[in-house]
């Protein structure tokens, strides 16, 4: 008997998780497929969500709508598995330069961020063992989500009610045709949705999407005099874990790859690392993983221009946690009612990349 579910998911990624979380909620039937990867960005990402960021200092893009869809849905995770996830706490962005301080102050007289920084003329709080020469401001509503906890609990939990699978999806067993897709001699299902993050490169129906995988590194640090009561920023991040550990990074690498952690990245995230404390700690352990980047630096949500059975859910980048939820719900709209994607992250933005692609070896029939 051929089993059956309304869509297929590939990759259990972040982006994965939280479409097929949605979906599931929404009362659909899912089945995600993923091999694991021990380097994929969320495994390795510290998890920060930071309202204000970049080299601007602007407030991040739809942050009013994206920052309490994904509150929201911590929360719920957190009530569904009874382990807390998401740790609102204050950055602090500490100015590195004389000229730091005077361009983004000078920025603050229109009240720019809302009540997403402090008051900028308030002096920052001394932080015992925190280096900040240059003062800096105090970012509100943020912090970090544990990403690894929050995938071995949905991993688990779909292990454990057969709608998660630790399998290789090969691209040559599926079919689409008018009315569904079939994959292998066993599945059908309504829609499927790649979630493969940097694997989308090798995609067969969606490698034409302009995604530029780049390469992080994050440190695992003991450091037990750091205070925990704030995330610091400058220069790297440092997010505090608790009992006297906090993850510095990220670091930025354009291919080619290494395929070990680097003593340059070390070495660079402990440099770092001395710049912002003056308390003692030792580095403990060192990942690697590649994000999906995008050019534009907008996500990629769409269904396929000429097989609308297939879909695409990527390039989060490096803010995945917040991006995450609120884009989850945003396909699944798109996939269950016909909604319009909104237009900064929809896929036919490139349309003219699709055009210009070669055939592809693989394509559904």
């Amino acid at each position: 008997m051929q089993e059956q579910a309304d869509y297929l998911i590939v990759g259990h990624g972040l982006a994965g998780a939280t479409l097929a979380w949605e979906l599931r909620r929404r009362g659909r039937s899912v089945l995600v497929l993923d091999a694991y990867q021990p380097d994929s960005a969320t495994r390795v990402a510290a998890g920060l969500i930071n309202p204000v960021a970049g080299k601007r200092f602007a407030l991040a893009w739809r942050i009013d709508e994206l920052l309490p869809a994904a509150r929201t849905f911590y929360r719920a995770l957190e009530a569904e598995f009874g382990q807390l996830l998401f740790f609102e706490k204050p950055i602090l962005k500490l100015f590195s330069s004389v000229r730091e301080q005077n361009d983004i102050l000078a920025r603050s007289a229109g009240n720019p961020w809302g009540d997403y920084v402090a008051d900028p003329v308030r002096p920052l709080p001394e932080v015992p063992g925190v280096q900040q020469p240059f003062g800096g401001l105090e970012l509100r509503r943020g912090g970090w989500v544990d990403t690894t906890a929050v995938l071995e609990n949905l991993t688990q939990a779909g292990r454990e009610n057969g709608w998660l699978r630790a399998e290789t999806f090969v691209p040559e067993q599926l079919v689409a045709d008018a009315t569904g897709v079939s994959y292998g001699p066993g599945l059908r299902v309504g829609r499927v949705v790649f979630c493969e993050g940097a694997a989308v490169t090798r995609n067969p129906w969606f490698n034409w999407l302009p995604v530029t995988p780049n390469q992080g590194e994050v440190l695992d640090v003991e450091a037990p005099a750091l205070p925990t009561n704030y995330v610091l920023n400058r220069g790297a991040y440092v997010v505090p874990l608790g009992d006297g550990r906090v993850r510095v990074g990220a670091t930025y690498r354009w291919p080619p790859f290494a395929t070990e952690p680097t003593a340059d990245a070390r070495q660079e995230l402990t440099q770092r690392l001395r710049e912002l404390t003056t308390v003692p700690f030792q580095v403990t352990g060192q990942r690697v993983g590649v994000r999906p980047a995008v050019r534009d630096r907008k996500p990629l949500l769409g269904t396929h221009p000429a097989h609308p059975a297939l879909a695409v859910f990527n390039g989060l980048g490096s803010k995945g946690v917040l991006l995450a939820p609120r884009l989850a719900q945003v396909l699944a709209d798109a996939l269950e009612t016909g909604a319009e994607v909104w237009p900064e992250v929809n896929i036919i933005r490139y349309q003219a990349l699709y055009m210009a692609a070669p055939p592809t070896a693989v394509a559904p029939a």
